[in-house]
């Protein structure tokens, strides 16, 4: 597929030596119809500022804004590719603007200019951290309209699991509580440069409205106490909180011998509010 006048990424890459760097989490994905198909995941670009974070070569970069984006601020931590990127920029000139930095360490809600969404194929070794940097940003709504995002088909199940599913855990609650989460498609492994160990999934988050009254600090307590011993009945796993767990239990409608797997978000929210 070809959307726009620049050379096929392949070319790209072999011209600018950009073989992908395990340390950096790296895996090109090279088919613009894949990332054109991620692009309009979340809707129409025309009047968005988009933040993508792991640029690589650039596919991803292209398609959005072959797909109108009003702007798009790259974030690429790897110097390799930063020609790369510029001769995108300059094939849409003052649509792109690339910031050489890692992504863990930016200030996102600084960049935010009007509507903003974040897309990107992130990096699979800092992909968790990013999320739950994003998610748990005070206050809420956040900056973002709606995050579009590639993870390891197994985080993706963590993100959208519900009570009693196998991946329901902390990830599911905290995903849960601020946000509406979808897997919008699968991509098979067959599909990057080098190609990763397992299958990916894109993942559409938007964010939801929710009780200020929890503190994200107070839920993640009782998450990783609730979790943390999974296998053993809530009134011996909460004790690690410690508060007394008949006032967590009274708040929550509980009995105690649940596990925090069958537990709803709200079961958890409600006994942060007690924390």
């Amino acid at each position: 597929m070809q959307i726009d006048d620049l050379p096929p990424l392949r070319d790209v890459i072999a011209r600018h030596g950009l073989s992908a760097k395990k340390q950096l989490g790296q895996n090109f994905l090279l088919d613009l119809n894949l990332t054109a198909r991620i692009a309009r995941v979340g809707g129409a670009l025309e009047s968005v500022t988009v933040i993508e974070v792991g640029p690589g070569p650039g596919g991803l970069t292209r398609a959005l804004l072959a797909e109108g984006a009003k702007r798009v601020i790259a974030i690429e931590r790897d110097d390799r590719a930063l020609p790369a990127l510029a001769e995108i920029a300059a094939a849409y000139p003052g649509r792109l603007s690339v910031v050489a930095a890692d992504a863990l360490e930016i200030d996102y809600e600084a960049l935010a200019d009007g509507p903003t969404r974040i897309v990107a194929n992130l990096p699979y070794n800092i992909a968790t951290p990013l999320l739950t940097g994003w998610l748990t940003t005070d206050p809420w709504p956040p900056f973002f309209d709606s995050l579009t995002l590639m993870f390891q088909r197994e985080v993706a199940e963590r993100i959208v699991a519900k009570p009693s599913d196998e991946a329901y855990g902390r990830l599911g609650v905290l995903c849960g509580w601020r946000t509406e989460a979808r897997i919008a498609f699968n991509v098979g492994r067959e599909n990057f440069t080098p190609p990763p160990n397992v299958t990916s999934s894109v993942v559409h988050l938007v964010p939801k409205a929710v009780d200020p009254a929890v503190a994200v600090r107070k839920l993640e307590a009782v998450t990783r106490a609730a979790f943390g011993q999974r296998r053993k009945m809530v009134r011996q796993s909460l004790k690690a909180t410690g508060v007394p767990v008949e006032s967590l239990l009274a708040a929550a409608g509980l009995r105690g011998d649940e596990r925090a797997e069958v537990l709803p978000v709200e079961a958890f929210l409600a006994m942060a509010k007690v924390l």
